[in-house]
């Protein structure tokens, strides 16, 4: 470990030390307490501020909110008598009876809390309450998306690139505290995308959308194993209240060019049956460049290459979602629901390309005219049963997931050869790639909740999933007017993969100690065929994927917690395709059927005392799956190509706090260090190590001018990191929002501007001494937005049902575009 980093972890641990031995005694016996709120018409009150007291002097222990399902949680509350108090705007304060905890009265549950509107109001402030940016509980950093005014308009990928602990490549990789490999959910459903694909998937799914942002490091089994670098799961809003609603979304931004969304959502609950669906829609148009500096050195000769590439694309999404759901009766209903997108890509790029063999001097230069089509589509079916066996809690899921994608991309090369004083002396090298891929991924499982006397809740399920893909590479070489097909550059591919699972989870609650314990098995077989090849790799293999959290509560706000999980990367389709992909005639890109698993063993602990959180991890990945730069000193290419390094290590420590400055301003701020290390005994023909410490700073503040006007900065630095096998350097930028409701708050504008200063680009340098390149990549980033939005209809509709696909992970690992 880095000397800097020790210092900096003995300093936080030595504090923690002297802090706990000069706190209070431990609380012996606690409790909790619980309830739901709703008004007079039974709607529910999500986000509403509910107050504990003492009943002996009415003193305030403690406020609590409640969720989107109007739930409120007290939890790990000493003995006593109490009452609860809830205020909102337009309703008759509501007092609750005094109740006692004692050792026969455990748990608390004040049932339903109604709360009556006031027929005659007086003009008075609205003390509705706000969810704050960034909470910390249950083990996961939640980040909420929908109060940021900088979400409007935003695509998941630029609200995901803000988001503190969480760092994106050039490639859209996402690394989580310095560790990479992490598994993005989409409404806890893994997503099954390639990086690549993942990365467009992220790029077209809507800010407007999304309500919240949570962060797990250590998930239990019942999650897929899949993601060594942790859990990302971006959970999509939902509608919260009953009768027939729908909420209208436009918007608008311009950078270098002009963006436009627009999206709809509807909701209708009649009788027995519950219709629901949504349509977005956006047209993106941004540019990119890209400078690459480069040199091949040989025995007596170096080569210089010196890359500026300056391109446009536009994406146009749709994407969509429908679904039903019978209510059978209180306990039983089914549903089914599809959902799908269809994307249009289009894109140029001219790239000069500047050869020579000492500095400032040019023997020759290539220039490129490169053009780029493509279209994705996919399209998934959800048939979902869920039973509510009792009211003890005991509970059943099953659900059977269809999902199929097809990829169609197209790419034309024109390159253009010139000498030292710019004159032709080739014919242009012109050919065309054609990539087509259709990916089928059938699922399904069943997750089983069985509560058990004192405080004890066990769940097991199962899981299997098939996944076909077909992916046909083609490579044509224009002669004179003629398109020839070049054989050695073609290829067809087919990959085949199965998955069976089963997992079980014990949870305990004592006095003051929770524990969750949870083992997973996945039998896994793989099928790698290449045609044109003849070559074929078949896999099988059964794997065990432990878990374990223990959290104990010190005093009423103090609580520490340990963790530790298992778990598994398995690699993306396309990156088993041996095929040599173009990406300019000197920049090539390979997949690697011998790939092999990568495995993770994490562990973390996390500290919280009141709203302050501390936490330490170390994670090491054997077999780590990294994408290297190689240099072919004879055909003075470089090489991007996938393949195992030895190991990967990663130790980190997390501070993050949230402060109240005034009464109208209020901030949340993260602190992590880290230290990553990547070796293996070969590479190149040499050992290879790199490491390095990383410093990540984030801070978000929130300003309430008014009952009806916010406004939130916020601003993150990340110093100096290694990937791999390539160092990225620091990224840092400033964004600004500001949000107005109007209209009994129905209606709802946001102005929101990313990236202030035009400050945000990507910086890599080769972490491998034998290597010599620089890049740099600069994308649009500074974008101003606004959106206006309406909720329209009644208040008072059910919310559509929030499901867990079963195909989440499968899907996660499938490339897909626009």
């Amino acid at each position: 470990m880095m000397p800097n980093f020790t210092k900096y972890l003995l300093i936080i641990i030595s504090f923690l030390l002297i802090h706990d031995n000069i706190q209070a005694q431990v609380e012996a016996k606690q409790s909790s307490i619980k309830g739901k709120v709703l008004d007079e018409d039974k709607a529910l009150l999500p986000y509403i501020v509910v107050n504990l007291h003492l009943a002996k002097d009415s003193t305030l222990v403690e406020s609590a909110q409640t969720d989107e399902s109007g739930i409120f949680l007290f939890s790990k509350i000493p003995f006593g008598t109490y009452y609860t108090e809830i205020e909102l705007i337009g309703h008759e304060k509501n007092i609750s009876r005094a109740f006692t905890l004692d050792t026969g009265h455990l748990d608390i549950n004040l049932g339903e809390v109604f709360l009556k509107t006031i027929i005659k109001q007086l003009n008075t402030v609205d003390i509705k309450a706000k969810k704050p940016p960034i909470e910390s509980r249950d083990g996961k950093l939640i980040i909420n998306v929908s109060a940021s005014p900088l979400a409007a308009g935003s695509t998941a990928m630029e609200i995901l690139s803000r988001v503190p602990g969480v760092a994106l490549d050039n490639e859209g990789n996402v690394s989580l505290r310095g560790k990479p490999s992490v598994s993005i959910l989409i409404d806890g459903k893994l997503t099954h995308l390639s990086p690549v694909q993942l990365a467009n998937l992220l790029r077209t799914t809507s800010g407007n959308t999304i309500q919240t942002i949570e962060i797990i490091s250590n998930p239990s089994a019942k999650y897929d194993a899949t993601g060594t670098g942790g859990i990302v799961n971006i959970i999509l809003k939902k509608n919260t209240s009953f009768g027939t609603n729908g909420t209208l979304t436009f918007g608008g931004g311009i950078g270098k060019y002009y963006k436009s969304d627009a999206g709809i959502t509807l909701n209708h609950r009649s009788g027995a049956f519950n219709i629901f669906g949504n349509y977005n829609y956006a047209n993106n148009k941004q540019y990119e460049n890209l400078f690459l500096t480069r040199s091949t050195k040989a025995t007596n000769d170096i080569t210089l290459f010196d890359q500026i590439a300056k391109g446009v694309s536009s994406r146009k999404n749709n994407s969509y979602k429908a679904g039903i759901d019978y209510f059978i009766n209180d306990n039983n209903t089914i549903g089914f629901m599809t959902n799908g997108y269809v994307n249009n890509y289009d894109g140029t790029n001219k790239l000069n390309t500047i050869i020579g063999s000492q500095p400032g001097k040019i023997d020759s230069t290539v220039i490129g005219q490169n053009s780029f089509i493509g279209q994705y589509k996919s399209q998934s079916y959800n048939l979902n049963y869920k039973s509510v066996l009792d009211t003890a809690g005991q509970e059943l899921n099953v659900d059977l997931d269809f999902s199929q994608v097809h990829n169609t991309e197209n790419a034309y090369y024109n390159n253009d050869f010139y000498d030292a004083v710019g004159l032709s002396f080739r014919l242009p090298f012109i050919f065309r790639n054609a990539t087509p891929s259709k990916i089928k991924i059938l699922t399904g499982k069943l997750d089983y909740v069985l509560p058990l006397a004192n405080k004890m809740k066990v769940e097991t399920g199962i899981k299997s999933s098939d996944v076909n893909t077909d992916n046909d590479f083609r490579s044509e070489q224009r002669v004179g007017e003629t398109w020839v097909n070049n054989e050695s550059q073609s290829n067809r591919f087919f990959y085949k993969e199965n998955v069976n699972a089963a997992y079980v989870n014990l949870h305990k609650d004592f006095n003051s100690t929770s524990l969750q314990i949870g083992l997973r098995t996945e039998l896994t077989h793989t099928e790698g065929k290449s045609i044109t090849l003849q070559e074929k790799v078949v896999r099988n293999y059964i794997d065990f994927f432990p878990s374990l959290s223990i959290n104990q509560t010190l005093s009423k706000n103090k609580v520490i917690g340990i963790s530790y999980s298992r778990r598994i990367d398995r690699p993306d389709y396309q990156s088993l395709n041996p095929f040599v992909y173009y990406v300019d005639l000197y920049t090539l890109s390979q997949g690697n059927p011998a790939i092999k698993p990568q495995y993770a063993n994490s562990f973390e602990i996390n500290y919280s005392h009141k709203k302050m959180n501390i936490s330490f991890g170390y994670i090491r990945t054997k077999d780590v799956i990294t994408t290297t730069l190689l240099t072919d000193t004879v055909k003075k290419t470089i090489l991007l190509y996938e393949q195992n390094l030895a190991y990967r290590r990663t130790f980190s420590a997390t501070i993050s706090s949230p402060i109240t400055l005034t009464g109208w301003w209020t901030t949340n701020n993260n602190v992590t260090l880290y230290n990553s290390c990547f070796a293996s005994p070969e590479l190149m023909g040499m050992p290879f190590k790199s490491e390095k410490t990383t410093l990540e700073l984030s801070t978000i503040h929130t300003f309430k001018f008014s009952s009806t006007v916010n406004a939130e900065l916020s601003a993150n630095y990340t110093s100096s990191q290694v990937y791999g096998t390539y160092i990225a350097k620091p990224i840092y930028g400033l964004d600004l929002g500001v949000d107005k409701s109007f209209a009994s708050e129905r209606a709802n504008i946001k102005l929101g501007i990313n990236d202030l200063f035009d400050q945000r680009q990507i910086k890599i340098k080769s972490a491998i001494p034998a290597q010599d390149y620089q890049l740099k990549q600069k994308q649009e980033s500074r974008i101003f937005r606004l959106t206006f939005t309406y909720h329209f209809g009644s208040n008072s509709i059910k919310a559509s049902r929030d499901r867990s696909n079963s195909s989440t992970s499968e899907q996660s690992r499938v490339k897909s575009g626009g």
